[in-house]
């Protein structure tokens, strides 16, 4: 995540709203890509835009040497309170991955669950790309994922999602603004004493970019584009793909 203070609410319950994500189905595809692409021993990688740690977690369990970074302070309070319970010798950073600063290279930097679709635009996503490059290991990869155009228009439109849970109800909204860009409002109704509700509103934009352009930024930043693929498989993306998984290597 992006922002320190705007998922502040959203960051308690991120794990409960996104149940429906398999972590460990998609640290074993990540696992699989690095194994086929780059191989190395004591394999040094970068969770970025980690959010509660959990895929950190997974990766870490498959023997990477995990850093995560996040720009939320809520977020990370919630991975490391998971490192506590694992006992996974994970190091958590908090820094706006813009602005992102290592004290050494890493050999692989995943950065997953459409995070580079919250930066607010093109420049951000190359400022990114080039610190990436900066502190990757030449011929070392980075792997990420982002929201497709088709997601954005179709799959989330102008879609109403309620979480109706034991903690918390939640109304999460998607409103497509026909730019490429969907505005995601979550109304979260905490009770306080059983009887009475305390509302936080919470909103966000998520915006994608054609294929084309991601692929000349990562070019822009030193990277040659190895493949794409569709959403967690190895299989070339469609019209239809919701999401795009991009492999690159520094060169």
């Amino acid at each position: 995540m992006n922002s320190d203070r705007s998922y502040s609410v959203f960051a308690r319950y991120y794990d409960l709203l996104t149940e429906n994500v398999d972590y460990e189905a998609r640290a074993a595809y990540l696992d699989e890509l690095i194994r086929r692409l780059h191989p190395v021993e004591d394999c040094v990688l970068l969770d970025l835009a980690c959010g509660t740690g959990t895929l950190s977690e997974a990766m870490a369990r498959r023997g990477y040497d995990v850093i995560g970074v996040d720009g939320s302070g809520d977020m990370l309070n919630e991975a490391v309170e998971k490192k506590c319970e694992s006992g996974l010798p994970i190091q958590y950073v908090c820094q706006d991955m813009r602005r992102l600063e290592l004290y050494g290279t890493v050999d692989v930097t995943i950065c997953m669950l459409d995070s580079l679709n919250h930066l607010p635009g093109l420049p951000d996503i190359q400022n990114v790309f080039r610190r990436v490059s900066q502190y990757t290991e030449p011929g070392g990869l980075f792997l990420f994922d982002v929201n497709t155009l088709h997601k954005h228009r179709v799959t989330l439109g102008d879609q109403v999602f309620l979480f109706d849970l034991d903690e918390v109800y939640c109304v999460w909204e998607n409103r497509f603004d026909g730019d490429a860009t969907v505005t995601i409002t979550l109304d979260f109704f905490e009770s306080g004493d059983g009887e009475h509700y305390t509302r936080t509103t919470e909103q966000f934009r998520e915006r994608a970019y054609p294929r084309q352009v991601l692929e000349q930024a990562l070019e822009d930043a030193g990277f040659a584009v190895e493949a794409v693929y569709g959403a967690d498989s190895l299989d070339p993306p469609t019209e239809d793909t919701d999401r795009l998984i991009f492999a690159a290597r520094k060169k």
